[in-house]
């Protein structure tokens, strides 16, 4: 499986700063106060590769509705409701996963590059007081903004750790299910951050993912045409290449849901799987 699309002439390095960076810009945004609305005008970019408009929270293409498709409003009015403002301005996602994953009373979630916290937050309310949620993030603003949105919304079961999505500060086994919201295609080695989940998962634990993922017939090439590394696109991997990653590493019962087209052959999509008891 390939661990990486990125473009010419960028070493891993670079690549992760530049979406540091990024996320970075959106937190200090959202701090300043800006909408989710905001954020995601403000954060277009014209890809010249694709003569596309792409964003950190992901992007859709000219004849794609970006606040549609991306952010916010794929989270419903009692779910925003629930929350501090700062964290739902902050989403930058491409789906719902705390819905995808079916979380419950008492288990322990952690969220992949959890940002402003809002999945985090939303996992700890679905989870209880017998549940904890953990969210890492590699960006300290974006930190920062999920800790003082914790603190508004009153939540005592929740930790945000500082890493990478390829070396989870957890240990194995730690908790019951793994949640990412489109930050996976961001990753430099995405073989390593697939073991990654399967290592801190306990036996019999699950993922519930929202990722942009790519039609088979894509190659890489044509998925950095349509659009930028930081915006998404030309990192995804195809749906091919995420069920056979899941199970090079011991997934099983894995699935690819396409939801909603970011680019042309390019979708928003729901991943599900399942780690083998023991």
């Amino acid at each position: 499986m390939p661990t990486t699309h990125q473009l010419p002439e960028q070493t891993p390095d670079q690549v992760r700063e530049e979406v540091r960076a990024r996320y970075a810009e959106a937190a200090t945004a959202v701090r300043g106060g800006s909408t989710n609305a905001d954020l995601n005008d403000a954060l277009q970019v014209v890809d010249e590769a694709a003569d596309s408009c792409c964003g950190t929270s992901c992007c859709g293409g000219e004849d794609v509705a970006v606040e549609q498709s991306f952010g916010a409003s794929l989270y419903d009015a009692d779910e925003q409701g629930e929350l501090p403002a700062e964290a739902v301005a902050a989403s930058l996602g491409c789906g719902n996963p705390t819905a995808v994953a079916a979380l419950r009373p008492g288990e322990r979630v952690l969220d992949l590059g959890s940002g402003g916290g809002i999945d985090v937050l939303l996992s700890a309310r679905r989870v209880g007081d017998t549940g904890f949620a953990y969210g890492v993030d590699m960006t300290d603003e974006m930190l920062d903004l999920a800790r003082a949105n914790a603190a508004k919304a009153g939540a005592t079961n929740v930790e945000f750790l500082k890493g990478t999505i390829e070396e989870v500060p957890l240990p194995d086994a730690s908790v019951d299910v793994v949640i990412s919201n489109c930050v996976i295609n961001l990753s430099v080695d995405k073989a390593q951050v697939l073991a990654e989940m399967y290592r801190v998962l306990t036996p019999g634990g699950r993922i519930g993912i929202s990722d942009v993922i790519a039609e088979d017939e894509l190659t890489a090439g044509d998925r950095a045409e349509r659009g930028s590394f930081v915006g998404c696109i030309a990192g995804a991997l195809s749906r091919r290449e995420y069920l056979d990653g899941l199970a090079a590493v011991g997934f099983v019962g894995a699935e690819v849901e396409f939801t909603h087209e970011a680019v042309p052959g390019m979708h928003g999509a729901i991943i599900r799987a399942t780690k083998p008891q023991a």
